[in-house]
């Protein structure tokens, strides 16, 4: 019997008293032997050991400590020597009864205290997937299990109205039509969400046009803002990308198109980069752009730092940058720069996950693209499917379940949702659409939104985010409602298409001469200027009223219209301009690097060449001079510069005062049919109210709308736009 009570007492777990003191015992043996190196303000590697937090929070390594599993703790393998170098460097090695402490105390759980409950292990990515093992698995059978956890109460669904709001402006980037949302608000059928998604989705041309965006500022594609270097100039690949969204090629076909460009229409314009004139830091050598951008966009990896020194907040160093670089430059051998500091180090390609890593098959620079398409793509690298499914996430529901793509070594609120998600993507053939539609028919997706909390310290989802519209969506919900849209190579165009402005620069479209994961969603003071006195909008509602009124007159034609190219050289005009009082001769940049160095010329008859800006407007009062054909020359005046600007012209010559902005003809096809002329003030503000903010107006505000529409006026409509416009509501996604 007494035996028996040995052995039970043997194998209950120990008290408090009988287990390691982390301040007495542990922490003695780090401030005597490591703190030095590994301070509070030193932090060497990243890691301070001065307190059991630091200790527990690890370094650029990772985790420091394993609780409950010295063994695979680098705290240990580095004091014992079984990890090079042994700890401490340079001094003596710690003793058994030392090594022994640490052992303990990280097999005990690595307790603060010894009356603590055993830490929790600081958060590790694998590199894997796991896929939960979970019968009935969904996004929302996880989401419920999370709030039940962290004891939120679930969220309500939105109403139909706002549900529609959010869907069409998420996959189609536009507004619904008045006409749209009463279809579906009135109808009752039971499945009519899902049938909507599927619709929208099913709009290949809309989806695109949406995503389109999205997918520009992560990869920096933007015709809109042109580079020139000596070496190689940016390259767009619009037309790759349009076609890839519509035909909803699948995720692991569209990487390896861009890793790896082997066909004519492949996208080869996202590794060459981005490339300035002149001389540049070596970390931004097309190559090194390349491993950037690949390890940022497609797994989360920021390699910005260790292009140019070995990271101070990471693990990642410079050999790993250049040896990723390695698969994208002419040569396969680099030499390694630190800090712009030619080293006498080279590398050659290979993975930033060795595990993964697979020889080329020859040196060519297309086996080295080839061999990096098929590592990225790797059954066993769960990091690219994770991180697509991430962004989505975070696209769609206002917050990732990391909270940052660009860091997915990040903890997910839910590791579970993240690896299904991921591994549900990869298991039906990378469909994109189909991992969209996954996450809007979710409960998740249609639930209220919620404020973002700026100053929380530990995220708790509790549901989407309120989210604000894109510039594009505002810039297309302005032309949806008033059906006057901006115009792109003759055709009226959606906004991604067209070079951004002052309003869709404040409103946070980037330059994209970097990789953009996500917009800031936060109103700014510039916003608040361009919103409030900003040129544009106010010229855009102003037309837009006319043109929803009747109002807005036909765009003259020019008289003389001529795209140059300084490749031409000067070229001669000759115009009929008998029944003409006034020319307005106009010079536009039609794609120069740099257009305001450009000096164009115009050269009337035998006058001497007239130098003008880039861009510039000369008005000539021909009234009454008996001047009946205008001939000359035009062209470009400081030749000198072209070299290095590349420019690109157009010259105009009008006989009436032009629209600056529709210069040439303009098919009639537009992105979104234009309502009907409007004519009472009912059906105005109806019409705003409806278009705008998906509902009709309420007493008070149909009363102020009335008086600000007046007779109506062009005027009176266009101060109501703005007002609406203005509205929270109009610019927020609830």
């Amino acid at each position: 019997m007494k035996l028996r009570y040995i052995l039970l007492f043997l194998t209950l777990p120990l008290a408090g008293a009988d287990r390691i003191d982390f301040n007495r015992q542990v922490h003695a043996i780090l401030a005597e032997r490591c703190i030095v190196c590994h301070s509070a303000e030193k932090r060497s590697g990243g890691l301070s050991l001065a307190t059991w937090r630091d200790t527990l929070d690890g370094g650029r390594s990772g985790a420091t400590v394993r609780p409950g599993n010295s063994a695979g703790s680098i705290l240990m393998a580095r004091v014992t020597g079984e990890s090079a170098p042994r700890m401490p460097l340079g001094g003596a090695p710690l003793n058994e009864s030392q090594i022994g402490i640490l052992k303990a105390w990280i097999d005990e759980g690595a307790r603060a205290t010894p009356d603590s409950a055993p830490a929790k292990a600081k958060w590790e990515a694998t590199l894997t997937l796991t896929k939960p093992a979970v019968a009935d698995a969904s996004i929302d059978r996880f989401v419920s299990d999370y709030l039940a956890k962290n004891s939120v109460p679930l969220p309500a669904l939105v109403s139909d109205a706002q549900f529609a709001r959010r869907v069409y402006l998420d996959v189609w980037g536009l507004l619904p039509t008045p006409d749209q949302l009463r279809v579906f608000t009135g109808s009752s059928a039971p499945d009519k969400r899902p049938k909507l998604i599927a619709e929208l989705l099913a709009n290949n041309r809309n989806y695109a046009e949406n995503w389109i965006s999205f997918w520009n500022d992560l990869l920096r594609n933007d015709e809109g803002v042109n580079y020139y270097s000596e070496t190689a100039s940016r390259k767009s690949i619009t037309p790759w990308l349009l076609g890839a969204l519509e035909s909803n090629m699948p995720y692991n076909r569209f990487v390896s198109s861009l890793l790896n460009p082997v066909a004519p229409t492949d996208p080869e314009g996202f590794l060459i980069g981005v490339n300035w004139r002149g001389v540049v830091s070596a970390s931004q050598t097309p190559a090194l752009q390349a491993a950037q951008n690949t390890a940022q966009i497609f797994l989360g990896i920021n390699l910005k730092c260790n292009s140019c020194h070995d990271s101070f907040i990471s693990h990642w160093k410079l050999k790993d940058a250049y040896a990723l670089a390695s698969y994208f430059a002419p040569e396969p051998k680099l030499q390694l720069y630190r800090c712009d500091v030619a080293q006498d180090r080279y590398s050659e390609p290979s993975f930033l996950y060795p595990e993964l890593n697979r020889a080329p098959a020859s040196a060519s620079l297309a086996d080295r693209r080839a061999a990096a398409a098929a590592i990225f793509l790797d059954p066993r690298d769960g990091r690219l499917p994770r991180t697509l499914v991430n962004r989505l996430w975070e696209r769609l529901l206002g917050h990732g379940i990391v909270e940052n793509s660009d860091e997915m070594d990040g903890e997910p609120w839910s590791p579970e949702l993240l690896d299904w998600l991921a591994s549900d993507f990869v298991d039906h053939g990378y469909d994109l659409k189909r991992l969209i539609a996954t996450i809007l028919e979710s409960k998740a997706y249609q639930s209220v939104a919620v404020a973002h909390k700026a100053n929380e310290i530990s995220y708790v989802y509790r549901g989407p985010e309120v989210r604000r519209i894109t510039a594009e969506q505002f810039a297309d919900a302005v032309g949806a409602i008033t059906g006057d849209w901006h115009v792109y190579q003759a055709s009226y165009s959606r906004e991604w298409h067209v070079a951004a402005n002052p309003l869709t620069r404040a409103l946070g479209r980037p330059i994209r001469d970097q990789v953009y994961s996500t917009r800031d969603n936060q109103a700014t003071t510039l916003q608040a200027l361009e919103l409030v006195n900003g040129e544009t909008l106010t010229h855009w509602l102003s037309r837009g009223a006319k043109k929803m009124l009747g109002e807005l007159p036909p765009e003259p034609a020019s008289a003389y219209d001529l795209p140059y190219s300084v490749k031409n050289g000067p070229q001669d005009f000759d115009i009929d301009v008998s029944k003409a009082d006034k020319l307005w001769l106009i010079v536009k940049d039609n794609g120069s690097y740099s257009p305001e160095k450009v000096q164009a010329f115009w050269q009337l008859g035998s006058d001497e060449p007239m130098p003008v800006k880039t861009p510039s407007v000369t008005v000539l009062d021909i009234k009454g001079k008996g001047l009946t054909r205008l001939r000359g020359m035009v062209g470009i005046a400081n030749r000198e510069v072209t070299s290095d600007i590349n420019p690109q012209l157009r010259f105009f010559v009008f006989e009436t005062e032009p629209n600056m902005e529709r210069l040439t003809p303009v098919a009639a096809e537009v992105p979104v049919a234009a309502g009907p002329v409007l004519k009472s003030p009912d059906e105005i503000v109806d019409r705003v109210y409806w278009y705008a903010l998906g509902r009709a107006p309420s007493a008070t505000e149909r009363s102020l709308a009335m008086k600000t529409v007046g007779g109506p006026s062009a005027s009176g409509l266009a101060d109501l736009l703005w007002a609406v416009m203005m509205k929270p509501e109009f610019q927020l996604i609830y």
